[in-house]
């Protein structure tokens, strides 16, 4: 079988897959002194909420606002969509700032459940019409993967949190649990006598799919539910979602031309046939080289930290220097209005995020 992969062999199983499975050995192989901290140590905060967690949400920013293509055909939902997180934003943080938080980390578990269905719709893209009729048992088992440990997380005591203490529920019913577990077991179970079946009766095996999947249920597993540390779930939460994201960014925008099953041509043909949609000569430069465009990524991120350092949290002022002298801000009104502001990367990234991937075009590589 000729597997559907996005790049290649090499570079999918690199880039999108591997990061959670070496996310989550790592936790396990340093489970023991994972328990033992308290508190995030600042090199992991640095490497992991910084690097990979704030930057990849720039990386939006090459799909959406900095693609003059994109932003000249949904250019209403673009300008709409950090208008209404911070009006909204702002109405839960006045209400209670509990209340905005829990909006903006319910908000982020449905985007990272999301991603993990559209890399396993990417991934079936290729599948023949058999499999095509078990799609729904594909939707399952991402679904039942990822929801079951937030739904163990909500019954059980964690020794962590999404954005701050108190942001999930930690009181719903253990009952829930237990059904959630069952329906966990069935789906599973049903996953796997399909894809023997399709196995045995068409002799097809999607490696990649099949790959994503166990990655994805091991990750959130040990992240959420094997180890009880802020650290681990840190480590597995950001590094198994940012580094993929990122990557797939890169894919779009850089390699486009190189990928198998798409005509760069034919995929970008209005985008070609103008001048006006070309890309400008920084954004180029920006997207010539990964590490170019990561260091940008990673430059925004440091200036919204810095701005989140100096003037809120101040946590890490010896890693945010120039932000130091930025008063702190402690007025309840002025603080409804900053909080969702800052916010913005963030919640502008959920809500565009499942809007930007639904390309339909019959020849793209990123219909399924």
């Amino acid at each position: 079988m000729n597997q559907p992969w996005l790049s290649s062999a090499k570079w999918d199983t690199t880039w999108i897959i591997a990061p959670a499975f070496i996310s989550t050995i790592a936790v396990l192989i340093f489970r023991k002194q994972m328990l033992e901290v308290q508190n995030v140590p600042l090199w992991v905060w640095v490497c992991f909420i910084l690097l990979i967690d704030v930057a990849h949400v720039y990386a939006t920013l090459f799909r959406t606002y900095l693609d003059r293509q994109a932003f000249a055909r949904n250019k209403t939902i673009l300008l709409a969509a950090p208008l209404v997180a911070w009006a909204g934003g702002s109405l839960l943080y006045c209400l209670d700032e509990i209340f905005f938080w829990r909006a903006l980390a319910y908000l982020a578990v449905f985007h990272f459940i999301r991603q993990q269905f559209g890399f396993m719709v990417l991934y079936s893209r290729r599948e023949n019409t058999q499999a095509k009729r078990f799609r729904f048992l594909d939707g399952a088992a991402i679904y039942a993967a990822t929801i079951y440990p937030v739904l163990f997380w909500h019954t059980h005591l964690r020794n962590f949190c999404w954005f701050v203490p108190g942001d999930f529920f930690q009181s719903a019913p253990s009952a829930l649990c237990d059904i959630g577990f069952s329906l966990y077991a069935i789906i599973a179970c049903a996953y796997a006598a399909k894809e023997i079946y399709l196995t045995i009766k068409s002799r097809t095996f999607n490696l990649p799919k099949n790959l994503l999947l166990l990655a994805t249920a091991l990750s959130w597993w040990v992240g959420i539910i094997s180890v009880n540390s802020d650290m681990a779930f840190t480590i597995t939460n950001v590094v198994s979602h940012g580094v993929p994201y990122m990557a797939l960014v890169w894919l779009y925008h850089g390699h486009k031309k190189a990928m198998p099953g798409e005509s760069g041509a034919k995929a970008d043909e209005s985008e070609s046939t103008t001048k006006s949609a070309a890309p400008k000569i920084w954004q180029a430069a920006l997207l010539s080289n990964v590490l170019v465009f990561f260091l940008f990524l990673a430059f925004l991120a440091y200036i919204e930290e810095g701005f989140w350092d100096g003037l809120i949290w101040r946590e890490h002022l010896n890693v945010f220097a120039p932000f130091a002298g930025l008063p702190l801000i402690g007025d309840a009104a002025l603080l409804g209005l900053l909080v969702p502001f800052l916010s913005l990367p963030q919640s502008t990234h959920y809500l565009l995020d499942g809007f930007i991937w639904r390309v339909k075009e019959r020849n793209n590589i990123w219909s399924a």
